[in-house]
């Protein structure tokens, strides 16, 4: 299983989880020429906009520790993107990490 086969698959479990918490899915890989978002999704008046990081083994570290300021950096255009071409002003923001 290569990368690409294994971050589908860890997206796919997270959101079966999500769904089970209660969230309605709104964007599933989210592309833009800054960056993507994994998987956004709305709960009551909150918006979440998910980074899902999946590996097979520790041996390069768990999955979370990929997450650093720059990648929260780079995640920031996406976001304010997607939320001016939905018209979401009103609702409360949040960034989560899905570690797989």
């Amino acid at each position: 299983m290569n990368n690409v086969d294994t971050g589908k698959r860890g997206e796919k479990i997270a959101v079966e989880f999500i769904k089970k918490k209660g969230y309605l899915i709104l964007k599933q890989n989210f592309y833009t020429h800054w960056g993507e978002i994994d998987i956004i999704a709305k709960k009551d008046n909150t918006v979440t906009f998910f980074e899902v990081k999946t590996r097979v083994g520790d041996n390069k570290g768990k999955p979370y520790e990929a997450i650093n300021a720059a990648k929260i950096r780079r995640l920031h255009r996406p976001i304010q993107l997607f939320l001016l071409q939905n018209d979401l002003k009103n609702y409360k923001l949040s960034l989560d990490v899905i570690s797989i």
